[in-house]
């Protein structure tokens, strides 16, 4: 049997992260592989989101020799500041397929409104 060098390139793991906007809404999407709903948990304190959660490491058979190892393990946290003011209330989360979705309304006034200019 070869022995290959095994190294981690970091302790830590973090999600990737795609944040739109759409004229209502801030939308959020986070690629969570192997973790479902009940191992993350969502928050919002004001216009600051925060997505934790925790990937356990999958167990190893007792006569399993790993010669190299790519897929992370561990808890997270990613937290990201809101532009504008924001419905907490009504924050809206799926997750579906490993992936978490968070829609997260505008309050009226934030949303960009076109005004008319009337000549006389």
């Amino acid at each position: 049997m070869r022995d290959f060098a095994i190294k981690n390139l970091t302790e830590e793991w973090l999600p990737s992260v795609d944040i739109s906007e759409t004229k209502k809404n801030f939308i959020v999407k986070a690629e969570l592989p192997g973790l479902d709903a009940k191992g993350v948990n969502v928050s919002l304190s004001g216009d600051l989101l925060t997505i934790k959660g925790e990937k356990k490491k999958q167990e190893e058979e007792k006569d399993e020799y790993h010669h190299f190892i790519e897929r992370y393990s561990g808890s997270f946290q990613r937290s990201f500041q809101l532009p504008t003011s924001v419905e907490g209330d009504k924050v809206e989360a799926t997750f579906d397929k490993g992936v978490l979705k968070v829609t997260i309304p505008k309050v009226e006034e934030a949303e960009k409104k076109e005004i008319e200019i009337k000549v006389k």
